[in-house]
């Protein structure tokens, strides 16, 4: 059964690197084997349906294609609407009258050992907060993404994972699209 699904790209078209255009990310998911690709901003979001065939093996498959057309390998996270609406639901800074400007969602490849989780240290880059819930890493930033220290390669050497990041608009977003 086909469904929809999002897949999040790491670390293309941000500071003039690793430039990837959408129509060309678009024709990779089409010759893929994907339908109904959609893309949502430069940052490498992809919107599209896809049965299990196609998704078990696509982040492999798609990251290969880019990195023969590109030159470059970029990590791929993948969530079906239904995961996405989950890390929607379960945002704990998610408040009434709160700033959402300062919310932001790292995707995880894989879920973290509580161990690991335990060993973070929650003061790295006070006032900035995080929550681990899953395969998800909850921001809030109140000086911004670009003063903190909670960096994806800060996560994913202490969590042994691959994340990606995205605002909280950004993510809203994609599930409207969804």
């Amino acid at each position: 059964m086909a469904l929809n699904r999002l897949a999040l790209l790491r670390g293309i078209n941000v500071g003039g690197k690793n430039k990837l255009p959408m129509k060309d990310l678009a024709a990779i998911f089409e010759a893929s084997g994907c339908e109904n690709v959609r893309t949502f901003i430069q940052s490498g979001n992809v919107i599209f349906t896809a049965g299990p065939t196609v998704s078990k093996s696509l982040a492999d498959v798609i990251a290969s294609k880019i990195e023969a057309q590109f030159g470059y390998r970029t990590p791929i996270i993948l969530r079906t609407t239904e995961q996405l609406r989950e890390a929607v639901r379960n945002n704990p800074f998610l408040k009434p009258g709160g700033v959402e400007d300062t919310l932001h969602v790292m995707f995880l490849a894989d879920r973290p050992n509580q161990a690991k989780i335990a060993a973070l240290d929650p003061g790295r880059s006070a006032p900035d907060a995080f929550t681990v819930v899953g395969r998800e890493i909850y921001l809030q930033l109140p000086n911004g993404m670009g003063r903190t220290k909670l960096s994806n390669a800060w996560f994913d050497s202490k969590l042994a994972t691959i994340s990606t990041c995205r605002n909280w608009r950004t993510v809203t977003k994609l599930l409207e699209m969804m």
